[in-house]
């Protein structure tokens, strides 16, 4: 797996009665979208076999419930990447959404870290934090990033229950990455949230070495 296509419409699932145009206009959109992508992750591909299966599995099920001219993810499989820090589980996530894009089914997805997200529903003057919390809850697709990397407290472990759960009830493909081996998932995230994730994700782990740390030895 060199390149962002993993799966594709037009060869994985080819069809007379498919519009090929339809496909050629959701697959140009997609791309476009690729543009919000942080720059240092613009060119990342897939490497992992367990991402490459995940991909082809949210895009057989988009294909499964197409119904109209545009096959779009809306339910499917999720997937957690564990590994230390460093061993590029982002990267793999950012390769996932690109897969996506080139597959040419419609993928409307959210990404953010399990910071972001506590910073963005955290009550403040001026934000509905029950909107902001709504627009991940039923993302088509969500990535997660670095959760359980935050300190801990009674109110993240509420909004990680209510966002995993949403996600659990109405299976909204979610891959998760997180720094916290297996053993630690329970402790750091609470039994509803580990319970529920341990039902509705396959589970990757990716290790080796921290990759930012060689570059930048052999930088000096």
């Amino acid at each position: 797996m060199t390149g962002p296509e993993i799966v594709t419409v037009e060869q994985d699932y080819p069809s007379a009665d498919r519009d090929l145009v339809w496909v050629a206009e959701v697959r140009e959109r997609a791309v476009e979208r690729l543009q919000s992508v942080p720059p240092r992750y613009q060119d990342s591909t897939v490497t992992c076999p367990e991402v490459a299966d995940w991909v082809r599995a949210v895009v057989a099920e988009a294909i499964r419930r197409q119904r109209g001219p545009i096959a779009a993810v809306s339910t499917g499989p999720s997937l957690m990447l564990l590994g230390p820090t460093g061993t590029g589980k982002t990267h793999q996530a950012y390769g996932a959404l690109r897969a996506l894009a080139h597959s040419g089914v419609q993928c409307r997805w959210s990404y953010s870290t399990a910071a972001d997200i506590y910073a963005r529903l955290r009550p403040r003057s001026g934000v509905d934090s029950e909107t902001e919390f709504d627009r991940l809850a039923k993302a088509p697709l969500l990535v997660i990033d670095d959760l359980g990397a935050a300190k801990g407290s009674e109110w993240t472990e509420e909004v990680n229950y209510r966002l995993i759960n949403h996600r659990y009830e109405h299976m909204l493909p979610t891959l998760i990455t997180s720094n916290l081996p297996v053993s630690e998932l329970k402790t750091a995230l609470g039994d509803r949230v580990s319970s529920r994730l341990n039902e509705m994700t396959t589970r990757a782990v990716l290790s080796g070495v921290d990759r930012r740390r060689v570059k930048t030895n052999g930088a000096t």
